[in-house]
């Protein structure tokens, strides 16, 4: 398996919890599916919680790597929007992240440590943030028509997503989500 060890533990932290969530795996589950011992694990995540906030500042970067090339490659608000249901579109389809970890992790949160539960927030109030700019960027360039205020209609399209993930999840059918997203942009595109 190639990569440092930390990098595998990360790797096999958010498998388990897009999977199982953060109550339901161990240290013990990382051991055995990469083949180290729990001490090794230890030595790079003292705790269960710095593995978990580790994985979901690693989505974060992700995601903010993608605003970025969204930004870059000059698209309208409108494809931004469908390059972001694509991306997960994408992800779920090809099982790669069928699931978001801070959304995983986000209905859970009662019961996270505080670093993590900060750490799940703060993925959500940036992605939401995102999301209102690209909605009222769509207001201003004529092609996004908006019922509520961009903040309170981002907050609606995210619900939608993540809504959706959980459709195709549930009914394990990734053609869900596209159908699903596609009646959210629908809502929100203005026709030309």
């Amino acid at each position: 398996m190639t990569g440092s060890t930390a990098e595998r533990i990360v790797s096999e932290g958010r498998r388990l919890i897009m999977t199982r969530g953060y109550n339901g795996f161990s240290y013990a589950d990382i051991a055995a599916a990469i083949g180290i011992r729990k001490a090794s694990i230890h030595h790079h995540f003292a705790g269960k919680n710095d593995l978990a906030t580790a994985v979901v500042e690693q989505s974060r970067a992700i995601i903010r790597a993608q605003v970025e090339l969204l930004a870059h490659a000059e698209l309208d608000a409108v494809e931004q929007l469908r390059a972001y249901a694509g991306y997960w579109e994408r992800c779920i389809a090809d099982d790669s992240a069928p699931f978001c970890v801070a959304a995983m992790l986000a209905a859970e949160l009662p019961s996270l440590p505080e670093d993590v539960a900060r750490s799940v927030r703060a993925h959500f109030a940036e992605l939401s943030e995102w999301l209102a700019h690209l909605l009222a960027l769509g207001v201003r360039q004529g092609s996004v028509a908006l019922v509520g205020s961009p903040e309170n209609e981002a907050d609606a399209f995210m619900s939608a997503i993540y809504g959706a993930m959980l459709s195709a999840r549930a009914f394990n059918d990734p053609a869900r989500f596209v159908s699903i997203t596609e009646t959210l942009l629908d809502r929100v595109v203005r026709l030309h």
